[in-house]
C-alpha cells in the first residue's frame, strides 16, 4: 500500500495519487493499460528543478566557497547515484511499479529508475505540499549527505584526482585493468584494478566500466593515503 511509503518518508499527502505516480515507471503503463495513473516522468522534470534549487540555495546561504566548489558539492548531493541510495533507504524500491522485464534488471536500469523515482517524490510533495514541505524532505534526506561527501571528499572526481596525486608523489600515471567482468549485456559487473605500473593499488566493483574505474580510484586513495 502506498500509504506505507508516505510514512515512510514522513509525509502525509493530501492527494496520495501523486505518491502513487511518483513510483510508476513508464514501462509499468504499457502491460498494464487499466492502470488510471500517468508514468512518473513529468513529476521526475519537476522534482529535479526543485531539488536543485533547495540545494543550491542551503549551499548558497551556508558556505562562503567559490562557486566551482559549491557546484561540484552539489553535484555530489544530486547525482543518480547518491539518489538511488538514498531512495533505497526510505525503501522505495518496494513500491516500484515497472514491468515485469524492468523488474528482473537489478544493475543500472534500477538504479536508474530509483533515482527518477526520488526526483518524482520530491515534484509530488512540491505539488501536493508545497516549497517549504519540498525543502524539508530535501534538507532531512539529501542535503544531510553533505557532510559524508565533504569528510570523505566525494566530490573529487576521483580518477582525477588519483591521477594527480600519483603524477605528483611518484611520478607515474595510473592505469586501469578489466580483471573480472560476468553477467548478461543488460545486467553487465565488473571488477577493475587501478596499477601504479605493474603494482596493483585497488580493485573497484561496477556495472560500467566507468563505475568500476572510479570505484578503484576511490578505493586507490584510501590505500595511499592521498585523501
Amino acid at each position: 500500500m502506498i500509504e506505507s511509503l508516505s510514512k515512510r518518508i514522513g509525509v502525509e499527502f493530501a492527494e496520495i495519487s501523486l505518491l502513487q505516480q511518483a513510483v510508476t515507471h513508464r514501462s509499468y503503463l504499457n502491460e498494464n493499460r487499466d492502470y488510471k495513473l500517468d508514468h512518473n516522468e513529468r513529476l521526475e522534470f519537476l522534482g529535479d528543478a526543485v531539488l536543485e534549487l533547495i540545494v543550491t540555495e542551503h549551499l548558497y546561504n551556508n558556505y562562503d566557497n567559490p562557486e566551482g566548489e559549491l557546484t561540484a558539492w552539489r553535484s555530489a548531493l544530486v547525482n543518480g547515484e547518491m539518489l538511488a541510495v538514498i531512495a533505497k533507504g526510505l525503501g522505495v524500491e518496494d513500491f516500484l511499479m515497472m514491468s515485469k522485464g524492468e523488474s528482473k534488471d537489478t544493475g543500472r536500469a534500477r538504479q536508474y529508475l530509483l533515482a527518477n523515482a526520488m526526483e518524482a517524490i520530491i515534484g509530488a510533495i512540491y505539488i501536493d505540499q508545497g516549497y517549504e514541505s519540498a525543502k524539508r524532505f530535501v534538507l532531512d534526506n539529501v542535503v544531510v549527505k553533505l557532510k559524508e561527501i565533504l569528510e570523505n571528499k566525494l566530490y573529487l572526481d576521483a580518477k582525477s584526482y588519483f591521477q594527480e596525486k600519483a603524477q605528483e608523489n611518484e611520478k607515474v600515471t595510473p592505469s586501469y585493468r578489466v580483471i573480472k567482468e560476468w553477467g548478461p549485456d543488460h545486467d553487465r559487473h565488473f571488477v577493475i584494478g587501478v596499477y601504479l605500473g605493474e603494482k596493483l593499488v585497488a580493485e573497484g566493483e561496477g556495472t560500467s566500466k566507468q563505475e568500476a574505474q572510479r570505484e578503484a580510484a576511490k578505493k586507490g586513495l584510501e590505500v595511499k593515503g592521498w585523501l
